[in-house]
């Protein structure tokens, strides 16, 4: 009987999900190289422990090292941030590679300790930029900026589990010489590897097609804020911007004329949400209207109204009319001037 290492599962699987992202319109290079380079050190795992090719030791090590930055600067991506910036601090992100094959080639046993470094390092870095929640992601879609922060949280976490298999691994060879390192590789390959992949999927939907512009901060008064939420409400309303499958807040900050952080700061004060919440409220209005007064299917509703996914045009409705789009609905059609005030209410 032929031999399938598990992480080769892992990597069939990982190269299923790099066709399709490769097959999108406009891939998203940072999560397609992530993808690819989790594929990549599934296969060289599978080489080495399935098939004691131990000279894969020396390559292992290198590449693994690759797989922080790569998740950090994935989801950078969806953070709005100067040319000038992004470049200034890029190519410190090569260092990890590079030490890494300092330690491969002239001491070997720091290898271990600094992939754990590496990993715990980055992990918080990776947590660093979504700490204001989904509003950090301000170059993320407005429809997709709750998922690719649950996204960003999971990846660190996957980045931390990474750690502390290698961990285990490194006092499994202390311990017993290493007859358990086969077992503990394989199941930090499927747990690490297929989740950040799964993540990264994740993440990349919610890019859009669209470049960023610098802006720059500013402190608001409550004066300023309602200003601020006037405006936004227009644009949301009288010009549909709420209805761009692609809006994101950096974007919505460039067509209102004022940095991101002074909408996202009013809308979190006076709203009491985050602005993926405010502006899917307007979504989800619109989509009520049309499901009260045409004839067109939720799902074709969903689509007019802005979003992408049946799962988040549910959860979203669900939120706002504590109903969900057939039964709210049928409940319109028979109670319309109940149903057309909470929605009104929720609205405002």
């Amino acid at each position: 009987m032929i031999f399938v290492p598990l992480p080769f599962v892992v990597a069939l699987l990982l190269l299923i999900l790099f066709v399709r992202m490769l097959r999108a319109d406009q891939p998203s290079r940072p999560f397609l190289a992530l993808v690819g380079l989790c594929a990549l050190q599934s296969v060289l795992l599978g080489l080495r422990w399935g098939y004691d090719m131990t000279e894969l030791r020396f390559v292992l090590p290198v590449v693994a090292s690759c797989l922080p930055p790569i998740v950090l600067a994935g989801f950078r991506s969806l953070i709005h941030r100067g040319a000038a910036q992004a470049s200034s601090v890029r190519w410190l992100h090569a260092t990890p590679p590079v030490l890494m094959l300092a330690f491969v080639l002239f001491a070997p046993g720091l290898i271990d300790a600094a992939l754990i470094v590496i990993f715990v390092g980055y992990a918080l870095a990776v947590l660093d930029l979504g700490r204001a929640g989904p509003d950090a992601l301000d170059e993320a879609r407005i429809d997709g900026a709750v998922a690719a922060h649950r996204a960003l949280v999971i990846a660190a976490l996957s980045l931390c589990l990474s750690a502390f298999f290698d961990f285990a691994v490194f006092m499994d060879f202390a311990w017993s010489k290493g007859d358990n390192a086969a077992f503990l590789v394989s199941n930090a390959n499927f747990l690490g590897l297929l989740l950040i992949g799964l993540t990264a999927i994740v993440a990349a939907r919610a890019q859009p097609q669209s470049v960023a512009a610098e802006e720059a901060e500013k402190s608001s008064s409550t004066a300023q804020d309602r200003e601020v939420l006037d405006r936004v409400r227009k644009l949301l309303v009288e010009q549909k911007l709420a209805r761009d499958e692609n809006l994101t807040l950096s974007r919505l900050a460039r067509r209102a004329g004022m940095p991101s952080r002074q909408i996202s700061g009013a809308v979190n004060r006076l709203a009491g949400k985050n602005v993926s919440q405010f502006i899917n409220d307007f979504r989800i209005a619109e989509a009520c209207r049309l499901l009260r007064e045409t004839d067109m299917s939720v799902t074709a509703a969903m689509l007019e109204s802005g979003f992408q996914t049946k799962s988040n045009f549910n959860r979203e409705f669900r939120r706002v009319t504590a109903h969900n789009p057939a039964a709210w609905r049928e409940q319109s059609r028979s109670e319309p001037l109940a149903v057309v005030a909470r929605v009104g209410a929720e609205d405002a």
